[in-house]
């Protein structure tokens, strides 16, 4: 019998329900303090996940979370670049 593959689930920073992983974006900070947008999931470094959606975005930009879990600033360029993003549906 084939065993089931466990799915990662990730909280968004926004609407703070836990979704699988592959549905939310990740925004990193990298260990050069680096903050940006990881589509690939792969980048070393510590990461926060926001739905697709510009709503849960705007929620988690009011509540500072991304802040708090990235443990530093964030720049503007950072917030404008993934509502943009998300606005044009997708990368």
């Amino acid at each position: 019998m084939a065993q089931q593959r466990k799915i990662p689930m990730r909280m968004c920073s926004g609407c703070m329900e836990h979704k699988p992983k592959k549905e939310l974006i990740r925004v990193v900070r990298t260990p050069e303090g680096e903050i940006k947008v990881d589509h690939t999931s792969k980048c070393s470094g510590r990461g926060a996940y926001v739905c697709p959606d510009i709503e849960c975005l705007r929620k988690a930009l009011k509540a500072r979370r991304f802040e708090r879990a990235l443990a530093c600033q964030i720049p503007k360029e950072i917030y404008q670049r993934l509502e943009e993003e998300l606005l044009d549906g997708g990368q």
